[in-house]
């Protein structure tokens, strides 16, 4: 493999910083593990992870070949995805003082294909995934590197939503999660502007 055990831990440190700031499924899966318990909640945050990690596959396929046969698209990749990255972080500094809504829908009837529906109707983690990926790993991946990463991916978005879905259903870790919000918002939104800048500047 091309790549290295730091670059893959610097992956899971940005992967984990970027899902930890409150979305509509970290939302869903809290209040559905509030109110239903965590057997409940445990299959919809799965399948909000596979969802997620999906939109990691299509980076990962896409960008070898792209880059291949259209070496500008690399520059142009690059720029918008370290300028989306920055908008990310900005919405996540902005808006890090509002409380956070309830989901539209009733926690009742939330499985594996409802999450995993829920990420896959939002393309934005495919410009996210690449953007990250540019910024770490070399541009050229073996189909074992490409491997190592989704693992990664998986294991993390996984590892993540297990652990919401069974720690949310504790009421005293709710009211802590809940007042840590503004400073979890200003944490990611700063940690991920960084890395977008950098994404835009590095040569």
């Amino acid at each position: 493999m091309s790549i290295t055990a730091d670059q893959l831990a610097l992956f899971i440190g940005t992967l984990s910083v970027a899902i930890l700031s409150p979305g509509p499924g970290v939302i869903a899966v809290s209040q559905s593990a509030f109110a239903l318990g965590r057997r409940r909640a445990l299959p919809y945050g799965w399948g909000l992870a596979v969802g997620a990690s999906v939109w990691c596959i299509f980076a990962l396929l896409g960008l070898t070949v792209i880059f291949r046969a259209l070496p500008w698209t690399y520059v142009a990749l690059k720029i918008l995805g370290g300028a989306y990255l920055v908008w990310i972080a900005f919405k996540m500094w902005r808006h890090a003082a509002d409380p956070l809504p309830d989901p539209a829908e009733s926690s009742r009837g939330m499985g594996f294909f409802g999450g995993m529906m829920l990420n896959l109707s939002n393309p934005k983690p495919a410009l996210f995934y690449s953007a990250v990926l540019l910024s770490i790993f070399p541009v050229l991946l073996s189909a074992g590197d490409k491997l190592a990463i989704y693992a990664t991916a998986i294991s993390v978005e996984l590892a993540f939503y297990t652990a919401l879905a069974s720690l949310m259903a504790l009421p005293w870790l709710r009211r802590r999660y809940y007042a840590a919000k503004f400073w979890i918002d200003r944490a990611a939104g700063l940690a991920i502007g960084l890395l977008g800048l950098s994404l835009i500047l590095r040569h």
